[in-house]
């Protein structure tokens, strides 16, 4: 052949080859790099708004992972810089995909020729597309046809043409499917072995290189076999592109393929919610891919149990639901969290979350309204309140007449009596001596936010739980007095980690005061107290453990929910059992229904966290007399110790009084009786309690002298028939400062249409004998007249 037909030759199959290149190129120019590529992929600077949410691991303490919640495409994606996928996972995706990559614009002409030589000797056409390739198809969103192959090789030598190696690199292994709704390397690092791609060893890298090739064909769970095999074959291929020697991979060919647990065997679902939607404490930026949690793994899963155990139980009684909190007394931490027993029945609601349910609390409110009685009023535990039948005046005009949980009235009680056994009345009277505004604006400062209606429409009921609050507010009180009136806000959130891979320390809460310090160590003694509740639920309950606990329990009314709520030195644990629809349990209380729960829970949580003694209140121990509340005579039977703040004046008993009586007729015997006379031992109540202790056949001395026995001259041998039922001899008001008017007290009198005389001058009573008068600082007189009758004096101070 001549030189000048070689050199036309020659031509013809330049122009033959360059010609579908010249034709791509063209092609190309026509094409736009998509928008995912014309930025970085590595993440934002903290604080700065992304594009789209990321998807974001949630962590217990330990680090297991508690829920992988996915972005807005329902994809688990974590995007990162080339630098911080670490060298390993990039070499492996080249060795298993392309490992040309650095020498060709975007399609492999070597790898082209050799998928074309053989699919004309019979073979499947594989093999030819690159990396690029992929990203282009992925990115532009081409179905698998003809026709979208050649758009899809143009669109990469257009992005060839735009950007680096380096860069396109990067948007694979941000952009390509690692599995269903798994996009990218690194969330595929995440759900394979629960690390980082940066710290996956060479066999790991080159596992989770393996799978883009084919998702299902080489699912880690599936078909682990072939993922081994395959991942074998690409450690060949890394040795054979120098990009890894044959000593580290025939080391990780015999290294097995471990995957992670799926999801750490812990059930904290409304948990995880809570904290991704920032419902617990610290904020956590958008931009987050992980938050590292204060939740306790292995405290979570016995909760769990619990309550699932807790509420099979009490199937039979109406029950289907149970809510557990743990906190941490120290910093406010929540160590446990059961929204629900099962948050995936849906027949029994679970996935309503009753730690952040509104409910009504019942009786666990009433510890912060005697505390507040301690700081205002001047109480202390061993302080005489009524345990009578009481009517209090309402903006309605009927009057309220609270009851107790057992339907009786136990007349005179202490303090600790009253708030040990939960009677409904004391709480009320010292509610309405407080103000219920008052008592709504403590409660307020105690993180009750739920309450959000006036105080008028709560009325004194407030004090029993009339108005709705959560689990979590519940918790959050009682550590209050569990730190002796610091309130802390709880949080859950130990830190967080950025997509850039920074790692932000979450910030401690800074605590306030809300309670007094004193204050609060007598209501926490009380509540520790197990003879204290006996009256009402017995020598043994739920509470006696072999550490000090305070506890309270709480039922609402239609026994619709109840609650145990309580603390250790270290941690509060707070519990709710009932319904999410509302519906009634079956005589179901707070000590039968919460209590064992609640005994259980905190149990659990003491054995991760070992308590110390409640330490005694700082104050002075006096002998009282469990009658009066004051300190205990010669005529007292019984005693009992009581914290008094050091240097308090406790006045002696003067309700266990010495009357001689004469024996033949069992009256009174006067002076004149020289014999057949003995002085016994008697009761003697205060106004308020008179109709009571007459009714309770309580031993009264008798008011009547015997006929040979008269009376000494000027003694009345009978009692008045109208008394003053409130306030009670002695009573203190105080009025707060800046609130020296308007401040308003309600009068009762024994007998209807009564006539109140205060200071002097007279006041009509209505029809139940209860009058109103506004309160002025000073000391008053009081007594009240019917028809002929006159009540005793009584004085009362307002301070």
């Amino acid at each position: 052949m001549k030189a000048r037909q070689r050199r036309q030759l020659a031509s013809a199959l330049s122009a033959l080859a360059l010609g579908p290149w010249l034709a791509l190129t063209g092609l190309a120019l026509t094409k736009t790099v998509p928008p995912e590529l014309s930025a970085p992929t590595s993440s934002a600077p903290p604080g700065a708004q992304p594009e789209a949410r990321p998807s974001l691991r949630i962590t217990d303490r330990s680090g297991a992972l508690l829920l992988d919640r996915r972005d807005e495409h329902g994809e688990r994606r974590r995007r990162l810089s080339l630098e911080a996928f670490g060298p390993l996972v990039p070499r492996a995706v080249i060795a298993a995909e392309d490992a040309r990559f650095y020498h060709h614009p975007g399609v492999d002409p070597v790898a082209v020729a050799s998928a074309v030589v053989g699919r004309l000797s019979g073979k499947p056409l594989t093999g030819a597309s690159t990396l690029t390739q992929q990203l282009a198809r992925v990115l532009g969103k081409f179905p698998r046809t003809a026709r979208a192959k050649l758009d899809v090789m143009a669109l990469a030598v257009r992005i060839e043409m735009e950007l680096p190696k380096d860069r396109i690199l990067e948007a694979y292994l941000n952009e390509i499917e690692f599995g269903a709704k798994l996009r990218g390397a690194e969330a595929a690092s995440w759900a394979m072995f629960d690390k980082p791609a940066r710290e996956l060893s060479l066999a790991e890298a080159a596992a989770l290189a393996s799978i883009p090739r084919g998702t299902s064909l080489y699912d880690p769970i599936r078909q682990p076999e072939n993922l081994k095999r395959r991942r074998d074959r690409v450690l060949d291929r890394m040795v054979a592109h120098g990009l890894a020697t044959e000593d580290e991979a025939g080391a990780a060919k015999g290294e097995p393929l471990v995957l992670a647990p799926r999801l750490g065997g812990v059930s904290a679902p409304h948990f995880a919610h809570a904290i991704a939607s920032g419902l617990l404490g610290a904020q956590v930026p958008p931009e987050a891919v992980e938050i590292q949690t204060s939740l306790v793994g292995e405290l979570q899963r016995e909760l769990v149990t619990s309550a699932r155990t807790t509420v099979d139980s009490l199937a039979d009684r109406g029950v289907t639901a149970a809510a557990v909190l743990v906190i941490e007394n120290r910093t406010g931490r929540v160590l446990g969290y059961v929204g629900s027993p099962d948050a995936h029945d849906e027949r029994r609601l679970g996935g309503n979350d009753g730690v952040r349910a509104l409910r009504q609390p019942g009786s666990t409110l009433k510890p912060f309204v005697y505390e507040l009685g301690f700081e205002r009023l001047g109480m202390t535990p061993a302080t005489l309140l009524p345990d009578v039948e009481l009517s209090f005046p309402t903006a309605s005009g009927d009057p309220y007449r609270p009851h107790n949980y057992d339907e009786r009235f136990h007349g005179p009680v202490l303090v600790r009596q009253a708030l040990g056994n939960s009677y409904n009345v004391p709480a009320v009277w010292v509610t309405e001596r407080l103000g219920a505004e008052n008592v709504l604006d403590r409660l307020h400062a105690l993180g009750f936010d739920s309450l959000d209606r006036p105080a008028s429409e709560y009325g004194l009921a407030l004090a029993l739980g009339d108005g709705e609050v959560t689990l979590l507010e519940l918790a959050a009180a009682y550590a209050t007095l569990a730190r002796g009136g610091e309130y802390l806000a709880p949080s859950a959130a130990l830190g967080w980690t950025l997509a850039n891979g920074e790692h932000v320390e979450a910030a401690a809460g800074s605590p306030r005061r809300v309670l007094d310090g004193a204050a609060s160590a007598l209501v926490t003694d009380i509540l520790k107290d197990k003879r204290a509740r006996a009256s009402s639920f017995g020598d043994e309950t739920v509470f006696d453990l072999p550490f000090d606990v305070a506890a309270k329990t709480g039922t609402s009314k239609g026994f619709r929910d109840n609650f145990a709520v309580g603390f250790t030195s270290e941690v509060t644990v707070a519990v709710w059992v009932g319904n999410f629809d509302g519906g009634a349990m079956r005589g179901v209380s707070g000590i039968t229904g919460a209590g064992p729960l609640f005994r259980e829970a905190i149990s659990a949580a003491s054995r991760f966290f070992p308590p110390t003694e409640l330490p005694p209140p700082d104050a002075e121990p006096i002998e009282i007399c469990p009658l009066s509340g004051k300190r205990a005579g010669p005529h007292c039977a019984r005693h009992k110790r009581e914290w008094f703040a050091h240097g308090s004046h406790v006045g002696d008993c003067d309700m266990h009084v010495e009357v001689e009586i004469d024996k033949l007729s069992g009256l009174r015997a006067g002076p004149r009786c020289t014999s057949a006379t003995a002085p016994v031992v008697f009761e003697q109540y205060p106004p308020l309690f008179r109709s009571w202790a007459e009714g309770a056949g309580r031993a009264l001395a008798p008011a009547a002298y015997a006929a040979r026995c008269p009376a000494p001259p000027g003694e009345s041998t009978a009692e008045s028939s109208v008394r003053v039922l409130y306030p009670e001899d002695g009573a203190r008001f105080f009025l707060e400062d800046g609130r020296s008017a308007h401040v308003r007290a309600r009068l009762a009198a024994s007998t209807e249409g009564a006539t109140f005389v205060i200071d002097g001058a007279p006041l009509a009573a209505d029809r139940f004998g209860r009058a109103t008068i506004e309160l002025v600082r000073g000391r008053h007189t009081l007594l009240a007249r019917a028809g002929a009758s006159e009540s005793a004096v009584i004085h009362f101070t307002v301070e």
